[in-house]
């Protein structure tokens, strides 16, 4: 990665863990992938009941593979045929893992999604939550993260599951209501009423979309 790059990122990450703080939610700044999994690691005691949404910056800085080999009672949804029970069972984990769609300088969470299991666990349930996030889902502002969360990351999703919306087709929010929307729910986290409870490891890298 480009040294500017970088040293904007070291920079802008501390802004963005501050302003994380100042709404109750801790924040950590990893430089690379295998920091990112020894610190999200060290905020989980081995022995925890772990679960996550489809969250693809967790599995893509290999902290999936370190649970499954470590010493943690991962819930895995993807190798459990009842699907309803694994997202159930979210509730009542320890850690639940998820990504953000975007996130704000000043450390506002803005997260969509199709059948609401994971910003359901992000609201409400699971004791703490533990977000992967890179760098390039940083925004100036609120609006700029919905922006982002609507125009990048939901026609992207759509695409990888093959779903037939305007966003697949187009590359952009078409605000649709089609049946194979995954914009259904729309999640806004700004303050964490429960101390210690929400947890973000900021990357120093291009994760998720």
């Amino acid at each position: 990665m480009d040294k500017n790059i970088v040293k904007r990122n070291d920079l802008l990450s501390q802004k963005v863990i501050k302003g994380l703080a100042s709404r109750n939610m801790s924040g950590y700044y990893a430089h690379d992938r295998q920091e990112a999994v020894k610190l999200a690691l060290e905020l989980i005691p081995e022995g925890s009941t772990v679960t996550m949404g489809g969250g693809m910056s967790v599995h893509e800085i290999g902290l999936v593979e370190a649970l499954k080999d470590g010493n943690y009672d991962f819930i895995d949804r993807d190798a459990i045929e009842d699907k309803r029970a694994a997202m159930l069972a979210a509730y009542d984990a320890d850690f639940f893992l998820s990504g953000a769609n975007a996130i704000t300088e000043d450390g506002v969470l803005v997260n969509i999604d199709g059948n609401a299991n994971r910003v359901s666990a992000i609201a409400q349930g699971p004791k703490k939550v533990i977000f992967i996030v890179g760098m390039n889902k940083v925004c100036s502002d609120t609006d700029g993260a919905m922006k982002r969360a609507r125009n990048v990351a939901a026609p992207v999703n759509a695409q990888r599951f093959g779903l037939n919306t305007p966003c697949s087709r187009t590359g952009s929010c078409m605000d649709c209501k089609s049946p194979d929307t995954i914009c259904c729910q729309f999640l806004i986290t700004r303050y964490s009423k429960h101390p210690g409870r929400i947890h973000v490891i900021l990357v120093n890298d291009t994760l998720g979309f």
